[in-house]
């Protein structure tokens, strides 16, 4: 049995491919980009474009792994609580038991990926559902990033680590901003060249159709969500950078921001259609949105109506051209 031809993206790569299912939001992108240059004179100064670069990168490695998840129709609540415990577990072992950053760093994306690792067995081996699943993981989590300092933030690590996410190699790209690229190349690369990649659009299309075609659903469902928990684990660790701290309230609400992202650019929550293009024209829609709203003094209330509109109005976009 074969899976459908319009579900598995096309070898080869050309403009056109790359653009096909994102038009939209990148179109919406781009009418932004230009009200926000008439709006304010500060928008289109290369300083705000790098700063806007280096304000999504943290929601940018989320949003790879919640691309793959929503992909299979499945979601992750939890990315948010891991990203803390992510950065709890990487100063505890390096600043408070005195490790290198290395390792603390390590130890960090092990405990992330096991955290995804328990989201991912709990919904492939105990059938529970991946929202119930996910939920329980997000309260775990923010529970244990708690648990191991009593709430309290970690300060003090070494100068070179916090230069890393402000120092402007070539005059442009920050580390920060390098990994976020490194990590939408792979996503990218995955899901276009490989088998594993269109075997995650088969089982989003249809799992039972999926595995009747000798696809590993458990193996590739509980896969997705490790990568999902690794690189929020990643993105805990790059937001320490910026921050030059760990606290165990970091990434409250994350994960909201990262579905939006995910559906923004066009990746349906059924599952079985999307792609990294598409998400990356959705992170930069909403550090675009935030970044403009900013600059134009509107206030955080405010601004989390006016996200929270788009995401109904791409949603709504979503179903209306399925209708059609």
């Amino acid at each position: 049995m074969s899976i459908a031809a319009d579900q598995q993206p096309k070898a080869g790569f050309n403009v056109f491919s790359a653009l096909r299912g994102a038009t939209g939001p990148l179109i919406g992108l781009v009418l932004l980009c230009v009200f926000l240059a008439f709006a304010t004179d500060k928008f289109m100064s290369v300083r705000n474009l790098l700063n806007i670069l280096d304000q999504i990168s943290v929601l940018g490695i989320m949003a790879v792994g919640m691309t793959l998840v929503i992909l299979i129709g499945g979601i992750d609540l939890a990315v948010g609580s891991v990203l803390a415990l992510a950065m709890m577990v990487m100063g505890y072992v390096a600043n408070v038991h005195g490790y290198p950053m290395g390792v603390g760093i390590a130890v960090a994306l092990i405990v992330a990926a096991v955290a995804g690792a328990v989201s991912g067995l709990l919904i492939t081996v105990f059938r529970v559902p991946a929202f119930i699943a996910t939920l329980a993981m997000m309260s775990a989590a923010r529970g244990v990033a708690n648990m191991i300092t009593d709430g309290q933030q970690i300060v003090g690590f070494p100068s070179w680590f916090s230069l890393l996410a402000y120092t402007r190699f070539g005059g442009f790209l920050t580390l920060t901003v390098a990994i976020m690229i490194v990590v939408f190349i792979f996503g990218w690369i995955y899901l276009r060249y490989t088998s594993g990649g269109r075997s995650l659009y088969a089982i989003g299309g249809n799992p039972e159709v999926a595995r009747l075609a000798g696809i590993n659903v458990n193996l590739f469902t509980t896969g997705v969500y490790v990568v999902s928990g690794l690189l929020a684990g990643l993105a805990g660790v790059v937001l320490a950078m910026r921050l030059d701290s760990v606290q165990p309230t970091a990434g409250v609400g994350y994960e909201l921001d990262t579905i939006a992202a995910v559906v923004i650019g066009g990746t349906s929550l059924t599952g079985g259609k999307g792609g990294i293009f598409g998400t990356l024209v959705g992170v930069l829609i909403i550090g675009v949105l935030r970044n403009g709203l900013n600059l134009l003094g509107v206030s955080p209330f405010t601004q989390a109506v006016v996200i929270g509109v788009v995401i109904a109005l791409a949603v709504a976009a979503e179903s209306f051209k399925k209708i059609r």
